[in-house]
């Protein structure tokens, strides 16, 4: 794509006068809220899903709706995906979605997307002159509907610096993290998915030994989270598990196949992976067992089954 003057582009927020002009494709748990703040900052959004009921509450918000991700991204200074997973997104922007956008419109993708999956992606946006941002989130629902979701962007400088205005309408300046070039968004919430579900599935090991061996499981929780061992997982997600709370906010299948993209890019670049292989296969198992249900902590449920023993004080 022919370089650009900065002055003759068109900026993520469309000027001090002029809000945006966005399409929204994907009205789910993340997506809705996320429409709902991008109106209350003022911006025009246009929302497509494929499931006809999500028009009802897309509209309540203000938005407008469209029948097809094409419809919705005509004219658009703005295109954001937030669909589940890599094969969403690369059925929710074929060319012709590219191709309807207004000229030097940006695309960000803020899908737990993968790195090579999106690299095709980002190639056909380009092709039809459209820049690129990756901002998967992280964060619940709820942080998408009170702005306190985490970025991890991937892209140009120069594009985030355009876009941030528009960043800020979703979450506070300081939740948005610049990782470097395209890929590295993407590939850091793979990372932080990893290492959160690595530490549940240790966590719940030395639960589990530690209740057998006698100790009392508050008094073990308290020791470790004020020790060495301590991690946010322990000290802020572990109480639910206690009541029994499995965090039904997310599949098992998304959660299998977003540990699945990350060891297959440690092998790819030639990394070790023993462990991340190890997580990936607990919670294959924990898939056979309880099918693509939602449950980020069914892993957890898996480990207390083959004990005989639930975590509970």
């Amino acid at each position: 794509m022919a370089d650009v003057d900065d002055d003759t582009r068109n900026d993520c927020h469309g000027g001090d006068s002029v809000p945006s002009r966005i399409a929204l494709l994907g009205a789910g748990r993340m997506g809705t809220p996320l429409c709902g703040r991008l109106v209350s900052a003022g911006h025009t959004v246009t929302v497509s899903d494929p499931r006809a009921e999500r028009e009802a509450p897309v509209r309540s918000s203000g938005a407008d709706w469209a029948p097809s991700g094409t419809i919705a991204a005509t004219g658009a200074d703005v295109l954001i995906t937030v669909v589940p997973g890599p094969d969403e997104a690369e059925a929710a922007v074929p060319d012709a979605v590219f191709a309807a956008l207004a000229p030097d419109a940006v695309w960000i993708d803020m899908t737990s997307n993968s790195p090579s999956t999106a690299r095709e992606l980002r190639k056909r946006a380009e092709a039809h002159g459209v820049d690129v941002l990756e901002a998967p989130m992280g964060g619940s629902p709820d942080d998408a509907e009170h702005g306190s979701l985490r970025l991890f962007v991937g892209g140009s400088a120069d594009i985030l610096d355009r876009c941030r205005p528009l960043l800020e309408a979703i979450t506070t300046p300081d939740r948005i993290r610049h990782m470097g070039g395209p890929g590295t968004g993407y590939t850091t919430k793979l990372l932080i998915n990893l290492l959160w579900f690595g530490q549940a599935t240790a966590t719940a090991e030395a639960l589990l030994l530690g209740r057998r061996a006698g100790i009392d499981l508050t008094a073990l929780h308290d020791t470790l989270a004020h020790s060495a061992a301590g991690s946010d997982f322990i000290r802020r997600d572990l109480p639910a598990l206690f009541t029994g709370d499995y965090l039904r906010s997310y599949g098992l299948d998304r959660i299998h196949d977003q540990l699945k993209v990350i060891t297959d890019e440690a092998h790819a670049l030639g990394t070790p992976h023993e462990l991340a292989d190890t997580v990936l296969r607990i919670h294959a198992r924990a898939l056979d067992r309880y099918g693509p249900i939602d449950g980020e902590l069914l892993a957890v449920a898996l480990l207390e089954e083959r004990a005989g023993t639930l975590l509970r004080p």
